[in-house]
């Protein structure tokens, strides 16, 4: 299993939300450059880049701290937040990133979904974020008419490898992730399932290793100091 360390940017520093709430919102550091640089001392090989301004207008306001990451580091990068138009995920791929996330525009827009699948194929992720069940979409603030599970097969059927799976309950909320939930996407389909919202211990790093999924996204746990970021991704290998 992958380690992905995230880094959530606004105005150009690392942030964190607690449960996507941008009234929440706690800065931890000006200079999300130098958080990559200690996440490949670590060990990492990705870094999981969200774009939270972007997730809001469907702009690339942190495209500049996007691409010094991309260039300035071994990392490889993916994003996501607010990716609706080829145009942005041409930009994306043109700084150095090596995945695009498609999350709101994935559940609204398929004609746009097939276009980047057909056009970039493994390249593209999809982000499914959770809210009691269905899929929640423009920034975790609306819920989609799509349950969780049927979406997750729609996106297997249209040749999506890669879906980043985020308990929107759990996120940033450091009582541990949802395993039942991550489980029964395993068992259940057969794309590179990533597990993302509440991965706060080593015991939850262990627990999603050994269900053998693709990755797990370590947020907040390693800005707190909760998880040895190092240490983690021995764990999972």
């Amino acid at each position: 299993m992958l380690i992905f360390p995230a880094i959530d940017l606004y105005g150009g520093k690392a942030v964190r939300l607690y449960k996507g709430d941008y009234e929440q919102m706690t800065i931890y550091n000006d200079d999300p450059l130098s958080v990559a640089r200690d996440f490949e001392n670590n060990g990492a090989e990705w870094v999981h880049l969200v774009d939270l301004e972007g997730a809001k207008n469907g702009s690339t306001p942190n495209i500049d701290t996007v691409a010094k990451i991309a260039r300035e580091t071994s990392l490889s990068c993916e994003i996501g937040g607010g990716i609706r138009s080829m145009e942005t995920v041409e930009t994306y791929f043109a700084a150095g990133v090596e995945r695009v996330i498609l999350g709101t525009a994935a559940v609204t827009d398929e004609a746009f979904l097939h276009a980047t699948v057909e056009k970039y194929g493994e390249k593209i992720a999809v982000g499914v974020d959770i809210k009691d069940g269905m899929v929640a979409i423009k920034g975790w603030i609306e819920k989609s008419q799509y349950d969780a599970f049927d979406f997750c097969r729609k996106m297997q059927s249209i040749g999506v490898k890669t879906i980043i799976c985020t308990d929107i309950s759990k996120d940033g909320a450091m009582k541990g992730a949802n395993h039942a939930l991550y489980r029964e996407l395993s068992e259940k389909f057969d794309m590179q399932i990533v597990a993302s919202g509440g991965v706060s211990s080593m015991d939850d790093v262990k627990k999603l290793a050994d269900l053998n999924i693709y990755g797990a996204i370590i947020g907040k746990a390693y800005y707190m100091g909760a998880i040895d970021l190092k240490k983690a991704i021995e764990v999972a290998k």
